[in-house]
């Protein structure tokens, strides 16, 4: 029953919300909490109690009635799902400004993604160390890729050199690839992509702070271009 349970396949959104109990259940047992009902981590991360035992019970986890989950141990079962259980490195490509910023933040080594490569075409950019790491021309991608065992490539190229970094790190042999740049890449079926787009996030942050606003001056209707807003004289 268990081994039929583990195979069951996770939905995305499920999988999705896994790092965010993870890192909650990591900040709760380095304060010393051992255990942790389904409401308060439900309350933690923001979802109801319900949803977060049905994520859980795809672990084969369901808590016990009065004492709820215990930290460590799910903590544990949530890194052995994620494949955290040992590190993943990575390859950036792009060492501009954000990809300097990437290579050189420790979080990501800390958390099981160390930079094992970073590669560039611009000449005056290779040869440097950017987090401890060399910068290689891109044309060594593969060589860099095969020697340090990468399947995830981070593209922080910009948006008109998205596509090309995209194509290298397939070509690589790369089968994940977060990207950065401002645009919509292709890749072959079977490559998985995940995209951060922080314009974006910051709209989104823009319209809630747009609805604050209206709400605070008593939240006037905006009016269409070329007619007049209901309320006010045409």
């Amino acid at each position: 029953m268990a081994s039929q349970r583990s195979r069951r396949r996770i939905p995305e959104a499920t999988v999705a919300r896994l790092p965010v109990y993870l890192r909650i259940l990591g900040e709760q047992f380095d304060e010393g909490v051992t255990g942790m009902s389904s409401d308060q981590l439900a309350e933690f991360a923001g979802v109801n109690a319900a949803k977060v035992r049905k994520d859980l019970s795809y672990l084969g986890s369901y808590g016990t009635r009065g004492v709820g989950y215990d930290v460590e141990f799910l903590v544990y079962q949530i890194r052995r799902e994620l494949g955290l259980t040992h590190d993943w490195p990575v390859v950036i490509v792009g060492a501009g400004n954000l990809g300097q910023a990437l290579a050189g933040y420790n979080g990501f080594g800390d958390r099981g993604f160390p930079v094992g490569g970073i590669v560039d075409v611009d000449e005056a950019k290779v040869g440097s160390v950017v987090g401890g790491v060399r910068v290689r021309h891109l044309s060594e991608l593969k060589q860099v890729v095969q020697g340090r065992n990468i399947s995830i490539g981070v593209i922080a190229t910009p948006g008109a050199a998205a596509q090309d970094a995209a194509d290298a790190l397939v070509g690589a042999g790369v089968t994940s690839i977060l990207n950065f740049a401002p645009t919509v890449i292709n890749v072959p079926h079977g490559i998985s992509v995940g995209k951060v787009d922080l314009a974006v996030e910051l709209q989104i942050l823009a319209y809630h702070e747009q609805r604050r606003s209206n709400a605070a001056q008593g939240s006037p209707l905006v009016s269409v271009p070329g007619e007049p807003r209901r309320g006010a004289s045409a």
